[in-house]
């Protein structure tokens, strides 16, 4: 299912009452919707991006495989784009960011975009397909969250119980297994219900990343539920009251709650809010990438060129905030277009 702006979603489900539902009742919805995702959408782009400037001439067909992450993200990135370009076809296929190296190795794609750097044994297939690295380009920021249903009381974990959550090996030390709700300290009726895991496959790059940042590269336990998508991820735990799961931020639903992780005990918590992703405090937050095949030196392909021209750009960075990732902060995004020998100013 196409996912679009949760907070435009929830305002239509409010709504849907009708004449029962007072402007009180409507305004009170929003506000716990708003507090629910995080303060997202009091984001907006830095004034100072470049404006994009469409060319003349830009036709053909692009073709994008690799993140399920990015997956809604690259389709309405598509979608604005051929707003400018409508003789232009883009196809987009999210299965995983482990499909991305093989389809720019085999040439089925030109864009890889991927939830997690590529792992040095991509890089050395591309590499002795083609002679040179393949080209990586952040487009986008995004706060890995820790999910729970949204009535479990649970506020904060530390990244070594997180990893005790999820993982066999407990490589970030936390002394013991933890495996009821009553583990992490809840009383009540929450004390002996046990915990119900949510996950990713091993072709995501969610998994990925989470395996390295909050696992210490351990192993996940058996009995982690493992979904195809981030979106199932987030359904799974939205419809279990003892369910945790992990994925983008931008999946965030009004079923669940994020937690606010501390690096280990005694230390501050910090909920994944744009502001705590820039300031690195808040420790689960990653770029996102799209790779490309760029001979060093050489001239892009145009149609490639000119998508990522779009992408960085305040316009592509609008679409980033409409998806519910962060935007690129000027700094970021010329450096980036630096790296490709596009004008950092677009002027």
């Amino acid at each position: 299912m196409r996912r679009y702006s949760w907070l435009c979603l929830l305002l239509l489900a409010a709504c849907k009452g009708g004449s029962d539902r007072t402007q009180a009742d409507i305004s009170a919805f929003v506000d716990t919707t708003e507090a629910a995702l995080g303060g997202l959408y009091a984001i907006s782009v830095d004034p100072d991006l470049p404006e994009y400037r469409p060319k003349a001439g830009v036709a053909g067909t692009l073709s994008s495989i690799g993140s399920d992450t990015m997956n809604n993200l690259m389709a309405l990135w598509a979608e604005e784009f051929r707003k400018y370009y409508p003789n232009v076809k883009i196809e987009v296929e999210g299965k995983g960011s482990s499909t991305a190296p093989p389809a720019l190795i085999q040439g089925t794609a030109q864009l890889g975009p991927m939830s997690r750097p590529m792992k040095a044994s991509e890089q050395d297939a591309f590499e002795k397909a083609f002679g040179y690295p393949p080209t990586e380009v952040s487009v986008a920021l995004d706060g890995l969250a820790v999910f729970v249903h949204k009535d479990n009381p649970i506020d904060c974990l530390t990244l070594p119980q997180i990893d005790a959550i999820f993982s066999k090996t407990r490589l970030l030390g936390y002394p013991q297994d933890i495996r009821t709700w009553g583990d992490l300290g809840l009383s009540g009726e929450w004390a002996n219900r046990p915990i119900s895991l949510y996950g990713r496959n091993s072709a995501s790059g969610t998994y990925g990343f989470f395996k390295d940042h909050a696992l210490g590269g351990g192993d996940f336990k058996d009995n982690v539920k493992e979904q195809p998508g981030s979106a199932s991820v987030v359904q799974g735990v939205s419809v279990d009251p003892n369910g945790i799961g992990y994925s983008g931020i931008g999946f965030v639903t009004s079923g669940v709650k994020t937690v606010s992780v501390a690096n280990k005990e005694g230390d501050p918590c910090f909920a994944p809010t744009p502001e705590n992703v820039y300031s690195s405090r808040y420790s689960l937050w990653r770029p996102l990438y799209i790779y490309i095949n760029r001979k060093p030196n050489g001239e892009m392909d145009p149609l490639v060129r000119e998508f990522l021209n779009f992408v960085l750009s305040k316009q592509g960075q609008e679409v980033v905030i409409r998806d519910g990732y962060l935007p690129l902060h000027t700094d970021m995004l010329k450096a980036e277009r630096r790296k490709l020998g596009l004008d950092p100013d677009n002027t």
